[in-house]
């Protein structure tokens, strides 16, 4: 919940948990609970709201749902625990024992699924996914603290389709992209959505995501939308309707052409969008 950081917001805000406590009987774990406040709210501000919330813990490196709860510049740091996690997974003394078809399993139902949910909603960085992927070649191998094992091919090759010479691995920079392409797929389909309303207020007003731009000062994770937008309009087509939204010149909408854009030159025509060549009474193209 957010609200401004002072002894009256802070009040009300215990009125309203005190009043869902005693309505459903539950009650609020004050040992596991946690603040945050920006970097302008004052000493005196913060001791003020913690005492009227009976509250003390300031949250500072917290996680919610597995992801961090502020991704500060130092991105790498928020997201190594996901490189622990993979080794946790692949450690065990039982793990090392399994033929090559047990480890396939394992990699592929495990140590590249528990960072599945961070990567659908951030951009990993790069040193991020190579030490995952390292802790994953390196399990695939046979690698252990002493003794090093030969890597008979490069892990780029091991993510080949298994009908291409290769184990159907996942390349971890690819499936970031892809998961982030399906969020912005995600925006265009339920744009009633409330992430889809609160995104669109503030980086996209006009509506139109996919000619969204950067903006300064805008969070990682619009950022991280935005390198999935990137990936999804390099294959995307439009599926001409009403033409209101689509582009004649500039949008991706003619199946035959070789960049899925009209390739005759614009000259002096004026129409710019499809509707505008469709007949309005029947609905069909309006050749002259």
């Amino acid at each position: 919940m957010l609200l401004y950081a002072d002894k009256e917001n802070a009040r009300k805000l215990k009125e309203i948990l005190d009043l869902y406590c005693a309505y459903l009987g539950q009650k609020l774990s004050v040992a596991k609970s946690s603040i945050y406040f920006s970097g302008n709210t004052s000493v005196d501000d913060k001791a003020e709201v913690c005492e009227a919330l009976d509250i003390m813990t300031e949250s500072l490196s917290d996680k919610y749902l597995g992801l961090p709860a502020l991704v500060g510049a130092e991105r790498s740091d928020c997201f190594r625990h996901l490189i622990d996690r993979v080794r946790a997974r692949i450690s065990g003394w039982k793990e090392k024992l399994l033929s090559k078809g047990g480890k396939e399993i394992l990699i592929k139902s495990i140590a590249q699924a528990v960072h599945v949910y961070a990567m659908m909603v951030f951009r990993i960085p790069k040193n991020i996914s190579k030490g995952i992927t390292d802790a994953i070649s390196q399990f695939w191998w046979g690698d252990d603290d002493e003794h090093k094992k030969m890597h008979w091919q490069a892990w780029w090759k091991l993510c080949f389709l298994k009908h291409e010479g290769g184990m159907g691995f996942r390349d971890l920079q690819s499936f970031n992209l892809a998961m982030l392409s399906k969020q912005v797929w995600r925006l265009l389909c339920e744009s009633t959505s409330l992430c889809a309303r609160i995104l669109r207020a503030k980086y996209y007003p006009d509506g139109r995501l996919l000619n969204a731009k950067p903006k300064s000062g805008s969070s990682f994770t619009w950022q991280s939308i935005l390198a999935g937008l990137d990936t999804f309009k390099k294959e995307y087509i439009w599926r001409v309707g009403d033409g209101t939204q689509i582009n004649i010149w500039e949008d991706q909408w003619i199946p035959g052409s070789n960049n899925l854009k009209v390739q005759t030159p614009r000259g002096n025509i004026v129409v710019t969008t499809i509707d505008e060549l469709i007949n309005p009474i029947d609905g069909t193209w309006d050749e002259d």
